[in-house]
């Protein structure tokens, strides 16, 4: 009689063995699939600054880009509206202010400045 209680324990034990590595198992599956979110959500922050960066250095180059395109025209060595005259370089001034001002103003009301 004693070795069939000590086959019931056995079975029992090896039961109870069989459960904690199931438990064990879908433990960890649960802390893998925890810690691919926290990383894709880090990736996602990291992808949003970025983005912020981005829009912040091409506001910047497109404010840049003005001036040097029209002082780029008014560089050449033919003649231009405004050539020999004080006006042609007012008017050249005046014209990057008023673009560069803008391009300012528009990309400052995106809040992308």
């Amino acid at each position: 009689m004693h070795a069939v209680e000590l086959h019931i324990d056995r079975r029992q034990a090896a039961h109870a063995i069989k459960s904690q590595i199931r438990r064990a198992a879908e433990w960890t599956e649960s802390l893998r699939d925890m810690i691919s979110s926290i990383f894709e959500t880090n990736l996602s922050l990291a992808d949003s600054r970025l983005n912020s960066i981005m829009k912040k250095l091409t506001s910047w180059a497109a404010i840049i880009a003005v001036p040097t395109a029209i002082t780029g025209f008014y560089g050449q060595n033919v003649p231009y509206p405004g050539f020999g005259a004080h006006w042609g370089f007012w008017v050249s001034s005046i014209v990057i202010i008023v673009i560069g001002g803008g391009l300012y103003a528009v990309f400052r009301r995106k809040d992308w400045i």
